[in-house]
């Protein structure tokens, strides 16, 4: 019976054995199961850490070209500036020769008068003094200045006796011109095309704007100018 015992105990000490080479097994499956999700979490948080640190760059990135852009801004203020002064001269000048003065005009020389227009930036609403008025015909032309700058559209107002050989007046909307007129810098000798004239009586005008006074301003129409309040 004796004999009989120890194998049978022999038997249950090997699969007591196997039972815990089993569990070892098992316990260092779940402690890699354990570490590799471990592992891939870590991973993740890298991942998102570093998706993050990318959105932060481009935000920088896109806050760096907004300032770039930004800086358009002060080349509009230039350009704003530019056409304040619309490179007019402080005295225009007297008006070209051969021009024929109106006698019929509304507003006769000395008169004083509001003016209406708004070919530049603080001109509408200015007052003003009336130091020549003319019959002609008077176009608004478009041109591109000789001195480089972007091209111009639309300047009012450049009379016929300011073209180069233009021939009899009126001038056809569309017609090739060269202008002799030096307005504003980049006007004389510029090429351009007439938009649309007038024959109404012109006018050049001593303009009072913001404490200065611009003499000789070329030109503005009788219908652009009112009794001065």
């Amino acid at each position: 019976m004796a004999k009989n015992i120890r194998p049978l105990n022999a038997l249950v000490a090997a699969g007591a054995a196997s039972v815990l080479a089993l569990a070892g097994c098992s316990s260092d499956d779940s402690t890699n199961t354990e570490a590799s999700s471990t592992v891939s979490e870590t991973s993740s948080s890298a991942t998102a850490t570093s998706s993050e640190d990318t959105d932060d760059m481009d935000d920088m990135d896109d806050a760096d070209d907004h300032g770039e852009h930004g800086d358009h801004g002060e080349h509009g203020n230039h350009d704003d500036d530019a056409m304040a002064g619309h490179n007019h001269p402080a005295d225009g000048g007297p008006a070209p020769e051969g021009m024929v003065p109106a006698d019929n005009a509304k507003f006769p020389v000395g008169s004083e008068v509001k003016v209406l227009a708004d070919h530049m930036p603080g001109m509408k609403g200015a007052e003003g003094k009336v130091v020549g008025v003319f019959n002609t015909t008077t176009y608004s032309v478009s041109y591109t200045p000789t001195d480089g700058s972007e091209p111009v559209k639309d300047h009012r107002w450049v009379v016929h006796e300011e073209l180069e050989n233009p021939g009899e007046a009126p001038l056809a909307d569309g017609s090739e011109i060269t202008i002799n007129a030096e307005h504003m810098a980049g006007m004389k000798g510029a090429k351009g095309t007439v938009d649309y004239s007038t024959q109404e009586p012109v006018y050049m005008v001593d303009i009072d704007e913001d404490g200065m006074t611009m003499k000789n301003h070329k030109w503005v129409t009788e219908s652009e100018l009112a009794p001065e309040d």
